[in-house]
């Protein structure tokens, strides 16, 4: 029998992290059960104290038991948590130690989406791969550089500690930790019966970038609007460095520290959100939507394009473009 527990965090959790992994866990049960197998899976909520916790403003989640009184689990899970980061990690810190002791004694560990947060804070992922929601990318590098974020995953798995992308490729973790401890046709059953989609691995087809402005450096913050209103053009380094009478090095090192991102690759990103739009919302061909960006080589744009994304770009246009679906 293999222990699961699902920790009920403090603060604002996502219920449907909480209620998809229990719902997984125990509808796999049933469907061993339908195959003449034993059911695998012992399933609680964990809980820092007996207080139910409301999420949503609506729900309430109360443990099945509490930390302290749960010895020897198999795999932990960590829901998505929202809000104020510092904040969440502060109120739920008494989960850490008793992670901590579990993973010694050989549990497995989950986050999914957001509760990567969680997770980082154990300490137990330094220096080693972790994924999160892309939308939180930049605050997670802030707070936890000793940490290799893999922004376009949807899984990661260190030896036993693993992470899912944003929001609900949550699934494909639960999948995929499902298929590890039975078998391949018991994680297939549950994708259609889910209806997910099985073995995705990138979530790149789903970021959104928005430029990266929570920081202090008006230079750069100048920088970055005046790119943002002219990626048709061709710029450069030494062009802003002029601009905004800041030392090329000097506006280099601030721009990566400021943004996460060199300013050669702001400006690829700018121009490839830009493309994306265009194919999401126009008629526009290939070349045209890749001239109106400020490309002239296509063979660039088209790698570009699918290394940001993970589609080429006419496989997001037929994806995301009901009415530019065309060749």
């Amino acid at each position: 029998m293999k222990h699961i527990s699902i920790l009920v965090p403090k603060g604002a959790a996502a219920l449907s992290c909480i209620e998809g992994a229990f719902t997984c866990f125990t509808k796999a049960n049933d469907f061993l059960e339908s195959m003449g197998r034993p059911r695998l899976f012992n399933v609680q909520l964990v809980g820092i104290d007996k207080d139910a916790q409301v999420y949503d403003r609506l729900f309430k989640v109360s443990p099945d038991v509490l930390v302290n009184d749960v010895n020897k689990t198999d795999l932990i899970i960590i829901p998505a948590v929202n809000g104020d980061m510092n904040t969440v990690i502060a109120a739920n810190a008494e989960f850490f130690p008793w992670i901590v002791k579990q993973h010694s004694r050989g549990a497995e560990i989950a986050s999914l989406c957001v509760g990567a947060f969680l997770l980082a804070a154990t300490g137990l992922v330094d220096g080693k791969r972790v994924a999160t929601h892309w939308l939180s990318v930049n605050e997670f590098r802030r707070m936890f550089p000793s940490i290799e974020l893999v922004s376009d995953k949807i899984i990661t798995d260190e030896q036993g500690i693993y992470s899912s992308g944003g929001a609900n490729s949550f699934w494909n973790l639960l999948l995929y930790i499902l298929e590890k401890y039975t078998d391949r046709e018991l994680s297939i059953l549950a994708a259609k019966y889910f209806a997910i989609e099985i073995d995705r691995s990138s979530q790149s087809a789903f970021i959104m970038f928005r430029g990266q402005k929570d920081h202090q450096d008006e230079s750069v913050k100048k920088a970055q609007e005046f790119i943002e209103q002219n990626f048709q053009e061709r710029i450069t380094v030494d062009q802003l460095s002029d601009m905004f009478a800041v030392g090329r090095r000097s506006l280099e090192r601030r721009f990566k520290k400021a943004t996460c991102n060199t300013v050669s690759e702001y400006i690829q990103r700018v121009k490839i959100e830009a493309a994306k739009k265009s194919f999401e919302t126009s008629r526009k061909n290939i070349n045209e939507i890749m001239s109106d960006v400020g490309y002239s080589d296509t063979k660039a744009f088209r790698t570009i394009f699918k290394r940001a994304t993970g589609l080429s770009p006419l496989e997001y246009r037929n994806k995301y473009n009901k009415e530019g679906a065309f060749a």
